[in-house]
């Protein structure tokens, strides 16, 4: 589906060289300041053509909001917005258009539609991830007035893994490295250099949830945050808390005590039974290494023919370092539409607002 959300939606359409991507957002409450320069500066995190570790493709990526805020303020009327294309460059696909290319979605797509867009993998391209990017935003506006925030960082690219783990460093850092920046980097130009590219994993983190949130038994805090998670192009494996260590565990060791101040371990990623306990929430996000590289592969034609092919055009080294801008997003998508969701759990609630 192209619909997110129970109560705050996100619904997304367009293609990587189509005129323009955007969203509709539904469900954002009447009466929120939308600060345009803060979507904008999300977007801007995630914009290609920055540096030599992120594709060439250079995209303003500026949002233009059509519906929805009125003098500055959200009306309770769905949000629609688009982010123009200006440089896709579709001659780069020619070569693939009677071609699969591996590792992508060319041939499922394929299989299940019948047709497909050859120009940069169309709807399946991460360029629809900028819609997602501007989401989030929207929904850190209503975060923000909870106290809410969602951080992310690159933990690891290939086989170098950062021992820090500084949010504001990250912040800061070309790559958004938590830690370990140069060497992050040479594996990243290395991998380039080579014509090839590589993997990542990348860190977030949610402070100040408050306990509570999560719909038992479908539609669990983690559950929705791994399939949102997951849902982003590239993301093989997520791990919430401690993640796989927790297999090899006792259960002495893995239980998280507690005493009046809190928890004092966090092996549980600050959920238990599929609900925030108000603990800090972690997850882990391992990006695969991006398909599209430089050097000849075989493949299956149209027609079923095994032919010999070699990539061109612009791509990104390394997904997991703009992933990361959209693993917060949707992060942040998650916690806005549980924190509507938890509003009519209780009578207290509703009396609060109606008593």
């Amino acid at each position: 589906m192209n619909t997110f959300g129970k109560k705050l939606t996100l619904t997304s359409f367009g293609e990587s060289h189509g005129v323009a991507i955007g969203g509709v957002i539904d469900g954002l409450p009447a009466g929120l300041k939308i600060d345009v320069d803060f979507i904008q500066s999300e977007l801007d995190r995630r914009r290609p053509g920055q540096s030599s570790f992120t594709t060439a493709r250079d995209e303003a990526d500026k949002i233009e909001i059509f519906s929805g805020v009125f003098d500055g303020m959200s009306t309770g009327a769905p949000i629609g917005f688009a982010i123009f294309n200006n440089n896709q460059k579709s001659n780069d696909y020619e070569n693939l258009r009677e071609i699969f290319r591996p590792g992508h979605a060319d041939l499922t797509y394929f299989k299940k539609y019948g047709i497909r867009d050859h120009r940069g993998g169309g709807r399946a391209s991460a360029r629809e991830t900028a819609v997602r990017v501007a989401g989030g935003a929207f929904a850190q506006l209503l975060l923000n007035e909870l106290k809410i925030e969602v951080l992310s960082g690159v933990l690891g690219i290939g086989k170098v893994i950062s021992e820090k783990v500084d949010f504001v460093f990250a912040q800061n850092s070309q790559i958004y490295a938590l830690g370990n920046e140069e060497a992050m980097k040479e594996a990243v130009s290395k991998a380039r250099s080579e014509h090839d590219s590589v993997g990542a994993v990348v860190l977030s983190v949610a402070r100040g949830v408050p306990a509570g949130l999560g719909e038992p038994l479908y539609d669990r805090l983690d559950s929705a945050l791994a399939a949102v998670l997951m849902g982003i192009n590239g993301v093989k494996a997520v791990e919430i808390g401690a993640g796989v260590n927790v297999s090899s565990m006792l259960g002495s060791a893995n239980n998280d005590e507690m005493d009046e101040l809190g928890f004092l371990s966090n092996n549980a990623g600050g959920i238990l039974g599929g609900i925030s306990s108000g603990a800090e929430i972690v997850l882990k996000s391992h990006f695969k290494p991006t398909p599209s590289i430089f050097k000849e592969q075989k493949t299956l034609n149209l027609s079923g023919e095994a032919v010999d092919f070699e990539l061109r055009g612009r791509h990104d080294p390394c997904i997991g370092i703009r992933g990361s801008v959209v693993a917060t997003a949707m992060i942040r998508l998650v916690l806005a539409d549980m924190l509507l969701l938890n509003t009519t759990t209780k009578l207290a609630n509703i009396k609060k607002i109606y008593g």
